[in-house]
């Protein structure tokens, strides 16, 4: 699948098939583009939640823009890593074993379905890779301003390389990640099972409720493009940002109460410490809960549907560094 030599400047396309075990069985959808020279291999991973529509739309287009001809190197394409969530038009969890893929990485060969695709990317698409970027968005409850994830890992070499990858692929605001897990066989993010096996990678969200917006399509793409140029795999792209607004630190909210949600905020906002988020009523109207910001900073995403249950996310709030 990744000897460039064997199908240098040409296409394939196929599907990994994930078996059927203790549940239903499913297939992920993999396009590969083998470049004319020799050069690194960037894993492009969308769709490990089903309902983030722009980046599963940006492969589809950015299949169409890669001349192989003029590639260094090899591009892998995941375009639906959740197929379940995908076809179930599921937020977070799938609808096969309610679990949320990019909270089961590496996976189990013989676990559940989720856990499943997760091996199956995880063995055939990252351990394979040497670069990844996790393709997100807002989900179908989620109101989402674009923003990227630099994770720091006290790696130099591989810190520097995640700091260059997020400049080069130009949204603005960047959180500063310092939390992630360390053990590669309990990664549990996509994005951090190449990270602990020493992989430079990179969460990107852009797009928001589940929407399917031009604007957000486009910036994924442009996005990737300078990153292709930043590792020298194309001649052209667009030039990497010469500043950004760096999020350190960034909290997300869970929610305090199952009941229904009204936001107070929007995406994009700048609020201060204890400024209201949002309030919770009961099924019967009552308030029963208000939701505080953290601390000063910007609303990264805030959950804009009615739909809330206790321990789930409201909302991000992340601080730019001074």
């Amino acid at each position: 699948m990744y000897d460039g030599s064997a199908m240098s400047g040409r296409y394939e396309s196929r599907l990994i098939e994930v078996p059927a075990a203790s549940d239903a069985g499913t297939q992920i959808p993999v396009t590969t583009i083998y470049g004319a020279g020799a050069g690194p291999v960037l894993a492009l991973i969308a769709g490990n939640h089903g309902y983030e529509y722009p980046p599963i739309l940006a492969l589809q287009k950015l299949a169409t823009l890669i001349d192989p001809a003029k590639l260094q190197g090899t591009i892998v394409m995941v375009h639906v890593a959740n197929m379940p969530s995908f076809l179930g038009r599921t937020v977070y969890f799938s609808p096969v074993d309610g679990k949320n893929l990019n909270r089961v990485y590496p996976g189990r060969k013989d676990g559940t379905v989720s856990e499943r695709i997760a091996y199956a990317i995880t063995t055939e698409v990252i351990e394979k890779a040497d670069y990844v970027l996790d393709l997100h968005c807002g989900d179908g409850n989620e109101s989402l301003r674009p923003y990227v994830y630099q994770t720091v890992t006290g790696n130099q070499k591989v810190d520097e390389a995640m700091a260059r990858m997020a400049l080069a692929f130009g949204i603005d605001h960047i959180v500063v990640d310092r939390n992630r897990p360390t053990d590669p066989a309990r990664s549990l993010y996509c994005s951090t099972t190449a990270i602990t096996r020493g992989k430079p990678a990179m969460t990107v969200e852009s797009g928001f409720l589940g929407t399917t917006d031009p604007e957000s399509i486009e910036r994924i793409i442009s996005g990737v493009q300078g990153v292709l140029r930043e590792l020298k795999m194309v001649d052209e792209g667009p030039a990497a940002l010469a500043k950004a607004v760096y999020l350190d630190p960034a909290e997300v909210v869970a929610s305090p109460e199952t009941g229904i949600l009204y936001e107070h905020v929007e995406r994009g906002q700048t609020v201060k410490k204890g400024t209201v988020l949002a309030h919770i009523t009961n099924f019967f109207g009552e308030r029963i809960a208000e939701v505080l910001s953290p601390l000063d900073g910007v609303v990264l995403y805030i959950v804009a549907t009615p739909p809330i249950t206790k321990g789930q996310p409201i909302g991000c709030v992340g601080s730019p560094k001074s």
